[in-house]
């Protein structure tokens, strides 16, 4: 593995062979995939820290004000060209699947397909609300004020009894951030918009968990029915956290496109 930072980005990179791409969501960071790297030895696997999130730097969330979606997608794409990226699979979670759809829709010969855990188009309005609260709240009393509430909304029960460690990586991964360039981030996430993704003609998997709240498996059959050559799988017993809380299951999803092409 190697560390380098491009543009103050922080970006992991293991591995030889065809690149993957994998973006994190929000309260996460590049140890969000680590589960997953199993199913990824015979790539080059390219983990940034998103701007405003973990290791990156805070200034980068804050040099040129807000944050937002077309600026997430433009960090990304800066990494890929310093990196000599031409042609990728995107792998995204929650938040990260927004980035790959737009980045998708935006360089659509960069994408060889996508893998979405836990995607959304964009939030609904009251989840719109909900994150610019818990952007104001994070300002005024920092992480430790917002993480074991995030924990309890974002796990499954199961996971939340039966997984103390995946609880406790999660927890850590939220009270890791910074809270100006969390809360810059749930204001981006707040503000996003859905891409339009009707004519991405690239084999997208979407995998969601049946206690997802937020990205529960009505909606995702409804991102996929707009996508041509979507498909969807739902994990039982998991929550929003996919390759966290069902690392197994997952990995064998990724290897399986990756693998087939589908």
């Amino acid at each position: 593995m190697s560390l380098h930072a491009i543009d103050r980005i922080s970006v992991e990179v293991d591995g030889e062979g065809d690149a993957v791409v994998m973006i994190h969501g929000l309260g996460g960071s590049s140890n969000t995939w680590t589960p997953m790297m199993p199913a990824l030895a015979r790539h080059r696997v390219v983990r940034p820290d998103m701007p405003g999130s973990a290791r990156s730097d805070r200034a980068h969330a804050l040099d040129a004000g807000p944050l937002s979606i077309d600026r997430l997608v433009s960090s990304v794409l800066r990494v890929c060209g310093a990196l000599r990226i031409e042609r990728a699979w995107f792998v995204g979670h929650s938040l990260g699947t927004i980035v790959c759809q737009h980045l998708a829709v935006r360089e659509p010969a960069m994408v060889k397909g996508l893998v979405l855990f836990g995607a959304i188009a964009a939030p609904a309005d009251a989840g719109r609300a909900g994150l610019r609260d818990r952007a104001a709240k994070a300002r005024v009393e920092g992480m430790a004020g917002i993480a074991d509430a995030i924990v309890q909304g974002a796990l499954s029960a199961s996971s939340r009894v039966t997984q103390p460690v995946t609880v406790a990586f999660v927890r850590e991964s939220i009270m890791r951030q910074d809270p100006e360039g969390y809360a810059r981030t749930c204001e981006a996430l707040a503000d996003a918009v859905p891409a339009d993704v009707s004519q991405l003609d690239v084999p997208v998997l979407i995998v969601t968990g049946d206690e997802d709240a937020t990205a529960p498996p009505n909606a995702a059959r409804s991102l996929a029915g707009r996508m041509p050559r979507a498909r969807v799988e739902v994990l039982s017993r998991c929550g929003h956290w996919t390759p966290v809380e069902r690392p197994d299951e997952c990995q064998g999803f990724l290897r399986d496109c990756l693998e087939r092409g589908r």
